[in-house]
């Protein structure tokens, strides 16, 4: 198995409210981490699409959300009020994963994760 050469973000923001503008924000923040070279994005907003192929009640898929952050190197909180934005941040914390609301914090963590 080879080792990763950059650190997985997840991204957690607003979705729930306005599905397809969460999206957006979330495609947004993950294009910023590629462009930046911090890491390679985990974007949980896309399984709204799924969603539209497979419906599933909104407990199942952050349990689904909530393994693909477990497999994460660190969090992105991206701006605005979510309460299940909140909650994946305070189970990133429990599991000791490292939670970020800023870029330049974001691109810290990258250039220390990968020496």
């Amino acid at each position: 198995m080879t080792h990763r050469t950059m650190p997985h973000i997840y991204i957690a923001g607003p979705y729930s409210a306005y599905p397809i503008y969460g999206m957006r924000d979330a495609l947004l923040a993950a294009d910023r981490v590629i462009a930046e070279g911090i890491g390679h994005p985990v974007v949980p907003h896309l399984t709204g699409f799924w969603d539209f192929v497979s419906p599933k009640p909104y407990k199942e898929w952050l349990e689904i959300d909530l393994e693909a952050m477990r497999a994460c190197d660190a969090v992105w909180r991206i701006p605005g009020k979510s309460s299940g934005a909140d909650a994946e941040v305070v189970v990133a914390e429990v599991l000791g994963i490292p939670v970020f609301s800023n870029v330049a914090d974001l691109r810290a963590f990258s250039l220390r994760w990968s020496r």
